[in-house]
């Protein structure tokens, strides 16, 4: 292990164009390649693949990826190749001919990465292959789906775990973007991983801002979205396939290019929509669930949840698919009490008593969300386990435009004390909709049957709307005053803390419904650039995309592009600093777009962009992992970068890595330990003339004289002071 610990680094700017690893990247590769089982979950767009990529270049032999989707093995494929990586899939798309002439590169030992369905792996012969093309690692992808708690199960996967008998010395690698503690436990056991390490990144995505908006009129609020946005990219997730359509329709009719994606298209149909989508010629995706697990395009700048989610873990992962690029991305739902009533129905249908309640159960935590005025951030990562140590994210509508609240005691009392009543004289309870009828004084069939208009509480309700009672009554289940049984009807009942407002006449302090509030700040992750020029990169990028028949992203991301319109490299070595920018794309593209740059340059004049402008994407006042934890401990002690590295069998790079993690967390360390103030002034310098963003060029402009972990940990000390 040790011996390969120097080529890590080489190897990731020679392919990836990277010159350090994201966080808990090098450790997990690291313990794969020591031979030892690992499982990871990393946040969408916080470098899953490059845990299994990196070590099949790191070491001889075939790494093995089991992957969900005939897409993502195509996408991925196509990106590694266009790195001068030797990849290729292995599914039901290929033909016969196509097949057969990848199966015989892998008897002759000419790929590094071979990715195949879950289906596969257990057909008659392909057991044997594996045996003979020198397996060193099986990773498996979306991991979640081997669990039935998971948002995604998928039976298919189930039968990975034959493969532990016939590789018991090969490591495995499970990952996956969302799970919660059970699902972890899950697939940890049906893989039948041996003493695994676990590795468990922040949840928290930094740079996407998420609103929950009242549902009026949903398609002229989606239309005035989008058209605010003209050059963005993004999906809009709908509950049905009937409306992914009828949205698509509509956005075409209105000038936005548009094509719906749901499982009762074709699979050609599905391939070609998504195609367009993946080659920037349409701007909108409008999709069921069915539509971008693995999705690789970083450029997605929104989400629109158009319906209700059925689960917080669905609507993490849909909201992932923003912003992968580390730049802002927005995440929208448009909510409607009615939507929940919708999502219930179809509940009632399943025939399993047990899915039913666990559906149930999920769905009232996502109207819960929904109607929080808590930071929705905060909401989000406790639903993970994950602490956030701020009521404050600044980057969602709660945060940004705080709703207003009122003195809700009177309301409490009376919402209270009908469902005291109406138990004391039926024996049993009744669901919140029946409440707010009795409440309301209202005439139904059921008050009729229950004698409910003889209660005291009968019609005592009436300065407020049906809607208002129904959101007064969340509320209170939220705040624990009332709880929500996961039955069929989810009877409510009074908690204890509602008997003690009932009886000590507490103040309650209740929040208005949710709004759309229009709140402009500045977005982590943003880069400030010359946009005519960025533009022009972008038209470039597209039509070289184009001849090469691969996705626009594969020739360079929207990061890479932003950074060459804010720098304005002129050569190739400037062109080099550009986030990733490896050998193989220098040569194939670095004449071209310096020349576009250059040709720029004739017609407009450079700009010139403040520090300020670029915000480091970090994962703020996250929880900190036991491992950089550990670190900070020993650093805060007096040890030194090599004796912290030494006693816990790191090299210094990762030591220096943990102490950046920590300052993004919101923990303080004493800079002078490691630069005295001469040299804070010489890096400050370098990162103001270069920006930022560009640690690699503020490496270079001050000779190597300081290690790329000391700029980042600079870097993180001074974006904490913003």
């Amino acid at each position: 292990m040790k011996s390969a610990a120097p080529q890590l680094l080489p190897l990731l700017k020679q392919y990836f164009g990277f010159t350090s690893f994201r966080p808990l990247q090098e450790e997990i590769i690291r313990d794969s390649l020591a031979g030892r089982d690992t499982f990871a979950l990393l946040p969408t767009g916080g470098g899953k693949s490059l845990c299994f990529q990196l070590p099949a270049l790191a070491c001889d032999g075939l790494t093995v990826v089991v992957s969900p989707l005939i897409a993502l093995m195509k996408d991925q494929v196509d990106a590694l190749q266009a790195s001068g990586i030797a990849a290729t899939f292995l599914n039901s798309s290929l033909n016969a001919d196509e097949s057969r002439k990848r199966l015989d590169g892998l008897n002759n030992g000419e790929f590094r990465l071979l990715y195949v369905a879950p289906e596969r792996l257990m057909l008659s012969g392909f057991l044997d292959d594996l045996r003979r093309w020198n397996v060193k690692l099986i990773a498996i992808d979306e991991a979640h789906c081997i669990s039935e708690w998971g948002h995604d199960f998928r039976p298919e996967y189930r039968q990975i775990s034959k493969l532990r008998k016939h590789f018991p010395t090969v490591p495995f690698m499970a990952l996956t973007a969302t799970a919660t503690g059970r699902v972890r436990e899950d697939i940890v056991n049906h893989l039948q991983l041996h003493e695994p390490k676990s590795y468990v990144a922040s949840f928290n995505r930094p740079n996407l801002t998420y609103r929950v908006i009242a549902k009026n009129k949903p398609f002229d609020q989606l239309f005035e979205f989008l058209r605010a946005r003209p050059k963005e990219s993004g999906i809009v997730y709908c509950l049905s396939r009937k409306a992914t359509e009828s949205v698509a329709e509509r956005l075409n009719e209105n000038g936005i290019r548009a094509k719906p994606y749901h499982a009762g298209l074709t699979p050609k149909e599905r391939s070609e929509h998504q195609e367009l989508f993946l080659r920037d010629n349409i701007r909108v995706v409008c999709a069921t669930i069915a539509f971008g697990m693995g999705i690789n395009k970083p450029n997605v700048r929104f989400v629109v949840h158009y319906d209700l989610p059925k689960n917080i873990e669905g609507y993490y992962q849909e909201t992932g698919r923003a912003g992968r690029d580390g730049l802002p991305g927005e995440c929208v739902l448009l909510f409607s009490p009615g939507d929940a009533v919708k999502q219930t129905t179809f509940i009632d249908e399943k025939p399993n008593p047990q899915e039913r309640e666990i559906a149930r159960k999920q769905l009232q935590q996502m109207v819960h969300y929904a109607e929080c005025a808590n930071c929705r951030r905060s909401e989000l990562l406790a639903y993970f386990g994950e602490a956030f140590s701020t009521n404050d994210c600044g980057a969602c509508d709660n945060c940004l435009s705080p709703r207003a609240t009122f003195d809700g005691t009177l309301a409490a009392q009376k919402f209270l004390s009908c469902v005291y009543r109406i138990r004391e004289k039926n024996g049993f309870g009744v669901v919140l909709n029946h409440v707010v009828e009795v409440l309301t004084g209202a005439d139904t069939e059921k008050i009729r049957k229950w004698n409910h208009a003889q209660l005291s509480t009968f019609g005592i309700g009436k300065e407020h709307s049906r809607p208002e009672w129904a959101a007064i009554g969340r509320e209170l289940i939220r705040l624990g005053f009332l709880r929500q049984t996961a039955e069929k009807f989810s009877v409510l009942e009074i908690s204890n803390e509602g008997r003690a407002v009932l009886k000590e006449r507490k103040k309650i302090t209740l929040t208005k419904p949710v709004a759309a509030p229009e709140t402009k700040t500045h977005h982590v992750g943003e880069i400030t650039c010359d946009e005519v020029l960025f533009e022009r990169l972008r038209e470039l990028r597209k039509r070289l995309a184009d001849e090469r028949d691969v996705p626009a992203y594969i020739v360079f991301s929207d990061v890479a592009l932003r950074q060459m319109a804010r720098n304005y490299p002129e050569n190739e070595r400037a062109f080099m600093r550009i986030s990733g920018v490896g050998e193989k794309k220098l040569r194939e593209f670095g004449e071209i777009f310096l020349g576009e740059i250059a040709a720029h340059l004739q017609t407009s004049p450079r700009q010139i962009f403040a520090e300020e402008s670029f915000v480091v994407p970090v994962a703020q006042r996250s929880a900190l992992g036991d491992t950089a934890r550990e670190t900070l401990r020993r650093f805060r002690a007096g040890d030194s970068i090599e004796q912290i590295a030494s006693s816990r069998g790191f090299v210094a790079s990762t030591i220096y890595g943990h102490l950046a993690t920590a300052i993004e967390s919101g923990e303080k360390i004493d800079l002078a330990q490691l630069l005295d103030a001469e040299a804070q002034a010489q890096i400050a310098t370098a990162f103001k003339r270069t920006g930022w963003g560009n640690i690699v060029g503020a490496g270079e402009l001050l000779s190597e004289r300081y290690n790329y972990g000391l700029l980042r940990i600079f870097r993180a000390a001074a974006n904490a002071k913003k």
